[in-house]
């Protein structure tokens, strides 16, 4: 019988909050109005699909790291709630999903679609090789964004490319803050972070100016747009989330990374998003 709540797992359901705000922000402003619903429908089984196959993938290479991880032993592989066939199978399922959804979408968007799904495809395994792999998450999850652009119409600009730039660093650095936490475990078993190439204080300094510039990016995408007061007032409360995080975290005292730490940072997608929508409409 499948176990959709252990594949929910898998694929860290509630994580995508992290990705679909974006992708529905980038929508508005492409449009500069209010997208067409069925549009929107098709971009949020894109993102799901996508996202969810990036994942399941991600935890199918990491599988013999993950189960010697304490803190991992929650996640539905390393658990033994689904099987290593069952993760793989989904995968296919996922991609299915993903490829009948830009199919509903612009022709431009299926062929620019492997462009998209490299960085996902590749992100698994450059731990094994790359400091600069929180950099490829980065660019993984602002494919979003950049589809949704393009779904809704946008054609490739310079403000396409500073929302990307802005997501991507978003995430990337945080992905380097929740990582830093590793670097013994990542070092004893030849992992690479930026924390085993920089040491935990090094990633955090590097985190903390990859977020600065990534709000400087989404205040003069603003700019750039000609958006109203209600945009800024989503970047405030993005900076002011990011603030919080960094302040709250240091090389010495990670107790405060938890879930609820991580998914704080929904915070940030929701309110760039949720401003946007006000500023557009």
């Amino acid at each position: 019988m499948l176990n959709i709540k252990a594949h929910l797992n898998n694929i860290a359901f509630p994580h995508m909050i992290f990705a679909l705000p974006f992708a529905y922000m980038s929508a508005f402003l492409a449009a500069g109005q209010m997208p067409p619903l069925p549009i929107l429908f098709w971009i949020t089984v894109a993102i799901f699909g996508g996202r969810s196959a990036a994942l399941a993938l991600d935890n199918i290479a990491d599988y013999e790291y993950d189960r010697k991880q304490p803190r991992l032993s929650y996640r539905a592989l390393v658990r033994g709630d689904i099987t290593m066939r069952d993760a793989k199978i989904s995968v296919a399922v996922y991609v299915v999903i993903l490829l009948v959804a830009v199919l509903h979408l612009r022709p431009l968007c299926l062929l620019l679609l492997p462009f998209a799904v490299l960085p996902f495809a590749v992100y698994p395994w450059t731990k094994r090789f790359t400091c600069l792999c929180h950099a490829v998450l980065g660019l993984a999850i602002a494919m979003a964004p950049a589809g949704a652009w393009i779904a809704t119409g946008g054609e490739i600009t310079s403000e396409l490319v500073v929302l990307a730039t802005a997501v991507a660093l978003w995430i990337g650095a945080f992905d380097a803050v929740y990582g830093a936490q590793d670097e013994n475990f990542d070092r004893m078993h030849g992992l690479h972070s930026l924390a085993t190439a920089f040491g935990a204080k090094g990633a955090l300094r590097i985190a903390r100016a990859a977020h600065m510039v990534s709000i400087a990016l989404f205040f003069a995408l603003g700019i750039m747009l000609g958006m109203s007061f209600m945009y800024f007032v989503g970047v405030t409360i993005a900076a002011a989330v990011l603030y919080f995080q960094h302040k709250i975290v240091n090389e010495k005292d990670f107790s405060k990374v938890t879930q609820v730490y991580f998914m704080r940072n929904g915070i940030v997608s929701v309110a760039m998003f949720l401003c946007a929508w006000a500023a557009v409409v």
